[in-house]
């Protein structure tokens, strides 16, 4: 398959799902908006998008959000298979006209989530896991759209209609991505960044896995 990966910063790569696509034989490409705002020409097989440090209503600082929303929107409409993560799940949200903004409390770290349906994708992970978080948004689960899964503070998941699907934390992260972020903003990591590299350094390995599962799966939907 020709997989598209749209990322929003060298800080906000692909991680281990870029492993896995590449891992299973598949060809995968990036677009990166903010340096080519122009989408990349149609003929992807399945797209995955991912975080950022922006928000989805910033468009005045960053105006190729609209035109990656426009994307998104036409990927919907296409029935193009589609996972979101993070930013990416709050624009495929908002893209399908669902709210997104500022969440009640932001969630950054460790945080437990339950799903709340057996999902053919969101269904490789456990009933409850803790997930890595790193946001200050949430978003609403679209109309028509099905939850899979919610922490405390917000919906963390869902599957609208059967090709496109929307985590809110980071299946991707690896160590040295979660190193980066806590280096960079030490001070929004609520506990201390010790706290929280001790706490990675524990659930890193299990969590990789789980993602390459998570992502794994969303190829074989792609795929089927």
């Amino acid at each position: 398959m020709n997989v598209l990966a749209v990322v929003h910063g060298p800080d906000v790569p692909a991680g281990s799902f870029g492993e896995v696509v590449v891992g299973r034989g598949h060809r995968l490409d990036t677009w990166v908006p903010a340096v080519t705002p122009t989408p990349p020409p149609d003929g992807y097989d399945a797209v995955m998008v991912f975080g950022g440090a922006m928000h989805v209503d910033q468009e005045a600082h960053h105006p190729w959000l609209r035109e990656e929303e426009e994307y998104v929107r036409a990927l919907l409409d296409r029935r193009v298979p589609l996972l979101g993560v993070c930013l990416g799940a709050q624009i495929v949200a908002k893209a399908a006209g669902a709210r997104v903004g500022p969440a009640v409390e932001p969630e950054i770290g460790w945080v437990d989530v339950e799903r709340t349906d057996d999902d053919s994708v969101l269904g490789v992970l456990p009933g409850r896991f803790p997930a890595f978080q790193w946001h200050f948004y949430a978003f609403d689960v679209p109309a028509g759209a099905i939850e899979l899964a919610h922490s405390r503070v917000c919906p963390q998941a869902f599957r609208l209609g059967d090709a496109a699907w929307s985590v809110q934390f980071h299946p991707e992260v690896t160590r040295e991505i979660v190193a980066r972020w806590v280096e960079e903003a030490p001070d929004e990591v609520p506990g201390g960044a010790d706290a929280l590299l001790a706490e990675t350094e524990e659930r890193i390995d299990g969590w990789t896995r789980l993602g390459g599962e998570l992502c794994g799966a969303f190829l074989d939907a792609a795929a089927g």
